[in-house]
């Protein structure tokens, strides 16, 4: 008899392009071996180059989605993505609140890679007061930092004093995504129960970017799916990353898009 794998959930948004959002999150799940679930937010029309449309999915239906899911199989992890307003993520809470006990990887995605807003303004309160003390940790980065944050963002020194605040601030531990810094290595800064844990990669130029974030939380879900320490978990998440840079794909004007690590 072939035993069950363990289940993890994404709450996200769905790019048709299949470089982010839910599609990059089943992905991911499938190459750690976790059976993935998804309650859709939003169909967003885009790709790598352009976010074209987004209509969101009502509030109802995606709580009708996530009640099911929850009530029928047994979930190990949960990860948020594009959210996109207050509506979504008072009606996330509502349910999440009461399964504390599965751990909660929230991506707090605001922009995408082309710079199209993927949050109205609202929802930031919303994430901070509502959805943020029921993480087991956020994924922020630079940009989002700086937001959530409320000062710049821009050195090694300012990572450290973001993360270890918005850690005390929400009660959950805080991985800083440091690709936007002007280096030639990666460096992602996890802080968990007051201790700073760096870890640096170097840069991988790739094509097309977009999805990063994305890839990198769900990572993170799996590992913690399968019973992995919070710790170890990024380790493994940011070799995964690293491949599917090393190995991405393009067509067409692809190519020629700006290099990025802003993804959704």
């Amino acid at each position: 008899m072939i035993s069950s794998p363990p289940v993890a959930l994404t709450i996200a948004g769905s790019d048709c392009s299949s470089g982010a959002g839910l599609q990059a999150d089943l992905k991911t799940f499938q190459y750690f071996g976790v059976f993935g679930l998804t309650a859709v937010t939003c169909v967003v029309a885009e790709t790598p180059a352009v976010v074209r449309s987004v209509h969101a999915v009502p509030p109802a239906i995606l709580q009708d989605q996530l009640h099911v899911l929850l009530e029928t199989f047994p979930i190990s992890a949960i990860k948020t993505g594009m959210l996109f307003s207050k509506a979504h993520i008072v009606a996330v809470t509502e349910i999440l609140s009461k399964f504390r006990h599965i751990p909660l990887v929230i991506d707090p995605v605001m922009i995408a890679s082309t710079g199209a807003p993927l949050l109205e303004v609202n929802a930031i309160t919303a994430y901070k007061e509502r959805l943020f003390p029921l993480a087991r940790v956020i994924t922020p980065n630079l940009d989002e930092a700086e937001v959530l944050w409320g000062s710049p963002v821009r050195d090694e020194a300012a990572m450290e004093r973001a993360a270890s605040e918005l850690a005390a601030r929400h009660g959950c531990a805080v991985l800083l995504k440091g690709g936007h810094l002007a280096a030639p290595e990666c460096a992602d800064l996890l802080w968990e129960s007051d201790l700073p844990a760096w870890f640096r990669a170097p840069r991988i130029e790739a094509a097309a970017s977009h999805g990063t974030g994305c890839t990198l939380s769900a990572a993170i879900a799996a590992g913690l799916a399968k019973g992995e320490d919070l710790h170890d978990a990024v380790i493994k998440a940011k070799d995964y990353l690293g491949k599917t840079l090393e190995g991405s794909l393009a067509w067409g004007n692809i190519a020629a898009l700006n290099q990025g690590t802003v993804g959704w």
